[in-house]
């Protein structure tokens, strides 16, 4: 049997491409594993990101590092796959010739026919569903019952609802990779949730490049409230957490689902960029200062509780010192639960690029980005504390030395807060808990089991 090793770098999203491929192997007498500390298989995928600079590096250096082991003779074959090539495909041909195939971001999957047969006298074949991809049409069908292999834990996954974004900002390539957005019907994403719960999935993360404008594209409303409370209307799902909304005309019946519905955790991931005006307008946002502090005070007063994560840019093209002291202001104002934060660079073909100069020095970029983060840095500090002495309900994602590690209802996986609680205690992986907070630290939770 092939042993065929999975890299895949980037965004969830991504990550569900490469599960859903995995998968597809899998039927076809393949055995697969993914991020592997030492991959050992005759067969490398790496799954690329291209969104900013140092994505784009870090998969370059990974296409190069299995490149050499190919001449090495480390491993057989080497194929790519994602954003990257989508993007980059004729140039990455020409200058990394080790690599045995390149594929976009939709058609992956015909990356099966030029597998060599996992056994001999054995046809690798592609099910319907999964055989038509073009960039126009993304491969979404059979995301599902058929085919996919989780490589998160099994009490929780990511549930990619649409693909491709229609919004256009003025920094991001996005929309140049993945082209306009596309829904998922909701009918096959309600089906694969209901697959998962039978497979022991209790936690589903929602995601989308905008999940907000889910259903646009369909019938030119937006059905994101729909989707989420149908969701939680299936037996065994315990919590749905959202990521990547959006703030213009945003969908305030998704309030009242979040509020309403108890496994809806009180968390929403929504990326305000920036605060200013003229940084608003010249980031082609479509929403002002005034529309954004209104949207925060209504998300707290609607959903009390509710955890709210965004990301902030700094650095980009005009942005003065007055643009940066608001979005200081503003930081504190907000005091987000969760918050990233990344200077602006450069990507070729997006409107910044082609219309503005980037013209804030990098040093200037860096210092705003240090002092946004310890301002950050404090806020989080104070929120976590404030958890001491609560009842938080936990699950438990894994071990890791003297302690079990879990989640809260505010928390995802990867990029929030932890909470810690001590081994000698008996827990098991992928089970909820009633979790007393005894400490804090700026990122972490410490706990005892009730």
């Amino acid at each position: 049997m092939k042993t065929i090793d999975f890299i895949s770098l980037g965004c969830s999203k991504n990550l569900v491409d490469s599960e859903m491929l995995m998968g597809l192997m899998e039927a076809n007498g393949y055995h697969c594993t993914h991020d592997s500390d030492d991959p050992q298989g005759e067969i490398v995928v790496v799954n690329t990101c291209g969104f900013i600079a140092d994505a784009k590096e870090e998969s370059i250096n990974t296409i190069l590092e299995f490149a050499q082991a190919k001449t090495e003779g480390r491993i057989e074959r080497l194929y790519v796959m994602g954003c990257l090539s989508e993007r980059y495909l004729a140039d990455l041909e020409q200058e990394i010739p080790e690599v045995d195939g390149w594929y976009g971001k939709f058609n992956y999957k015909e990356l099966l026919k030029a597998l060599p047969s996992p056994t001999k006298g054995r046809d690798v074949k592609i099910p319907a569903s999964a055989a038509s991809c073009s960039q126009t049409s993304p491969p979404l069908e059979g995301l599902g019952e058929a085919f996919r292999h989780l490589t998160t834990p099994r009490h929780y996954a990511y549930i990619k609802i649409s693909e491709g974004c229609d919004r256009h900002c003025a920094y991001c390539a996005i929309p140049l990779i993945t082209g306009r957005h596309q829904s998922r019907p909701m009918d096959e994403i309600l089906d694969e949730v209901r697959h998962l719960v039978k497979g022991g999935t209790k936690e589903f993360q929602i995601i989308a490049q905008e999940l907000t404008y889910y259903g646009v594209d369909i019938d030119g409303q937006q059905h994101i409230a729909e989707l989420v409370s149908r969701m939680a209307d299936i037996e065994g799902v315990e919590w749905i957490r959202l990521h990547y909304a959006y703030p213009t005309h945003f969908p305030w019946e998704l309030l009242d689902v979040i509020r309403e519905r108890k496994n809806v955790c009180k968390y929403l991931d929504i990326a305000l960029q920036h605060i200013s005006d003229p940084m608003l307008s010249r980031m082609r946002r479509h929403v002002t200062k005034e529309e954004t502090y209104e949207l925060v005070k209504r998300m707290r007063r609607e959903v009390p509780g509710i955890h709210l994560r965004t990301t902030l840019m700094v650095g980009f093209p005009g942005e003065t010192d007055e643009d940066f002291r608001e979005l200081v202001e503003f930081t504190k104002w907000a005091r987000f639960e969760r918050m990233g934060a990344f200077a602006y660079s450069e990507e070729d073909g997006t409107w910044s690029a082609e219309h503005y100069e980037d013209d804030v020095p990098e040093e200037v970029k860096q210092a705003r980005l240090d002092k946004l983060m310890r301002v950050q840095q404090h806020i989080s500090a104070e929120i976590e504390a404030a958890k001491i002495g609560q009842t938080l309900k936990t699950i438990i994602d894994r071990r890791e030395g003297d302690y079990y590690v879990g989640r809260t209802e505010f928390c995802s996986p990867e990029v929030d807060p932890e909470v810690l609680i001590p081994a000698t205690e008996q827990v098991e992986i992928g089970q909820f808990y009633d979790v007393r907070i005894t400490d804090a630290e700026e990122f972490d939770l410490y706990g005892t089991t009730l």
